[in-house]
């Protein structure tokens, strides 16, 4: 994902975190919609209608619509906004009681239409500017522990960017059981670039495939009507993620966000839907500032529709 090679744009995806969130961002962004539950919260839930879905098969997805997109620091568009279809499917394989407590499969699509300079706006003036397939191989431990690979194709049906192909490995840690409303759910990943050349296939466009390293925490409250989580990351290259002119930065940027999330009614045959919002701050690295116009600060508004079933 040398996403990118426009002037000021580079590139490469969904660690939202929360957005996810998520991840992740988005890395992020449906993960940071999951914040620790209290007694009043559980209380509510058992009032409310069965799981309409208790099977093995469940859903995920909404639309995000955000300021400015940025990529693990790399500012994907000068102009315009940017919406953010994505669609998850999971699959509950296994589930037992002895160290390892489940296994679980993931298949899904994250998208980013744009309007400005990289989309509608731009040289192809065509909206559909980035299009990532992914599959995760989810496996549970005792202690809230999970460790989660991941294959993602990044790709440009605008051809704005040439295709990216990563493997990631992320370890994260629930202790909403041990500290309550005080859990930080911490996490790292290392993300590295597949099949790249010089110029190809790579976030930075650099010589190099490079090697990603993000960690970072989620904290948050749920209340009966709504929930707030407080992610915290940062984004460090292990090796030519951050390159400019052959060189190499080992601080990408660093990113505060704040994310309400609202549920729109209780759990039905419909699923569970909701409403979120937030603002995120990310200071950038000098490498990362050069594909933001030079910049070393940004501050980027998001709001969104999300379901689950």
């Amino acid at each position: 994902m040398t996403r990118f090679r426009l002037p000021l744009v580079r590139r490469c995806s969904l660690s939202a975190s929360l957005l996810f969130l998520a991840s992740f961002a988005l890395t992020d962004l449906a993960s940071a919609q999951t914040a620790p539950e209290t007694s009043s919260a559980a209380a509510t839930a058992a009032q409310e209608p069965a799981d309409p879905n208790p099977g093995a098969i469940s859903t995920s997805g909404g639309l995000d619509l955000q300021s400015t997109y940025m990529f693990r620091g790399i500012r994907q568009h000068s102009t315009g906004i940017a919406a953010w279809p994505w669609v998850d499917l999971g699959f509950a394989a296994y589930s037992g009681d002895g160290t390892m407590k489940s296994v679980s499969i993931n298949v899904g699509s994250r998208n980013s239409q744009h309007t400005g300079d990289t989309g509608s706006d731009g040289p192809s003036q065509k909206f559909w500017y980035e299009s990532d397939f992914y599959t995760t191989l989810g496996i549970g431990f005792g202690g809230g522990v999970s460790l989660g690979t991941t294959y993602t194709a990044y790709t440009s049906p605008n051809n704005t960017f040439t295709t990216v192909k990563e493997l990631m490995f992320k370890l994260a840690i629930d202790d909403s059981a041990r500290f309550g409303k005080a859990a930080l759910k911490p996490y790292a990943i290392v993300a590295r670039e597949l099949d790249a050349a010089p110029g190809t296939g790579q976030a930075d466009g650099g010589l190099e495939a490079g090697t990603y390293f993000e960690t970072g925490i989620a904290p948050g409250l749920s209340f009966p009507k709504a929930s707030i989580a407080v992610p915290i990351k940062v984004g460090l290259s292990l090796g030519n993620y951050y390159e400019v002119g052959g060189v190499d930065e080992t601080f990408g940027f660093l990113s505060v966000s704040g994310i309400v999330t609202v549920p729109l009614g209780s759990a039905s045959k419909y699923g569970s839907w909701n409403i979120h919002g937030g603002a995120e701050y990310q200071k950038l690295g000098t490498n990362t500032a050069s594909f933001n116009g030079g910049d070393r600060h940004r501050v980027i508004g998001s709001i969104g529709l999300g379901f689950a079933y």
